[in-house]
């Protein structure tokens, strides 16, 4: 079965210059059901998460910042969207979408979110679209709980998962992997555990070499027994915000690999869709559909 966290707020009214891509957020879930890989009882509702479980990762001066819309402008100018009490509810609703689909895994193996993947939100700050780190609010809140004793972070998005390296930098409980393009945003990269920049260019057969050879190993040397994929899909050719070469088919390869390394080993996985941006909105839906139909393949 497949839980998959998705909510009508995840979709902003937001000036013309914000709103693309933003519409996969509406898009996606209609897909899914439309072709019938997903049905309405897939789907849950997020709730918001509170405050208290939002700062076991995020320092409570930026919290109370976020809350009273008091960022300075040099602040929001960084996040790249207007700051308004509906975007910190959209973050909120997210990271709880995160959080409850963690805990649905528990039990089912696998829970997916339609957003999330806020990797460039820091402890501090937020940055690049990103306010709260919605995999790190729920890897957190599973250690916290007991739920969990080792978490890996698998970030596959082209772009460095920055936000959530620092936030765990001192954190044994978390194991952060980012594999990246080497001359993507962020332009100064934080420390993952393990970190692997990829050139321009580089496309299926050395992606998916690199990942087989790691993902496995890591697997076996960390031993967690919980992983949250960061699944964006900005690693294809025509993405206007990334620097590799990959296909849609060998995206999907990717996340048949991470996804079935998941399920063979036993391990609760956790999916947020994180990034896409190519310029026809048909590939960046495929590319994320494809993700929900691996899932579907193995875990029916």
């Amino acid at each position: 079965m497949l839980s998959i966290a998705h909510h009508a707020i995840y979709q902003l009214p937001l000036p013309e210059r914000h709103r693309f891509p933003m519409e996969k957020y509406d898009l996606l879930p209609r897909q899914l059901l439309h072709e019938g890989t997903c049905s309405i009882k897939d789907f849950f509702s997020p709730k918001k998460i509170d405050r208290a479980t939002i700062e076991r990762v995020h320092s409570p001066s930026y919290v109370q910042r976020l809350l009273d819309l008091g960022l300075d402008p040099k602040e929001v100018r960084k996040i790249g969207f207007p700051l308004s009490a509906q975007l910190i509810e959209r973050e909120i609703m997210i990271a709880g979408g995160t959080l409850e689909g963690a805990l649905r895994a528990l039990d089912t193996g696998i829970a997916m979110n339609i957003a999330g993947g806020t990797h460039h939100a820091f402890s501090g700050h937020g940055e690049a679209f990103c306010l709260l780190n919605d995999q790190a609010i729920a890897a957190q809140y599973l250690l916290d709980e007991q739920k969990a004793s080792k978490v890996l972070i698998v970030d596959l998005d082209v772009h460095q998962g920055n936000g959530t390296a620092e936030i765990f930098k001192y954190n044994p409980g978390v194991y952060t992997f980012s594999m990246h393009g080497a001359k993507n945003y962020p332009f100064h990269k934080e420390n993952s555990d393990l970190d692997i920049e990829l050139a321009d260019g580089t496309g299926d057969e050395e992606y998916l070499a690199r990942l087989h050879d790691t993902l496995p190993k890591l697997i076996k040397e960390q031993e967690p027994d919980f992983i949250f994929y960061l699944c964006g899909v900005d690693v294809v050719a025509t993405d206007k915000l990334g620097r590799l070469g990959m296909s849609i088919e060998g995206c999907k390869a990717r996340d048949a690999f991470v996804i079935e390394s998941c399920k063979k080993n036993n391990i609760p996985l956790q999916c947020s869709m994180g990034g896409g941006y190519s310029k026809d909105i048909k590939i960046i839906l495929e590319a994320h559909a494809n993700t929900f139909r691996i899932a579907r393949e193995f875990y029916a």
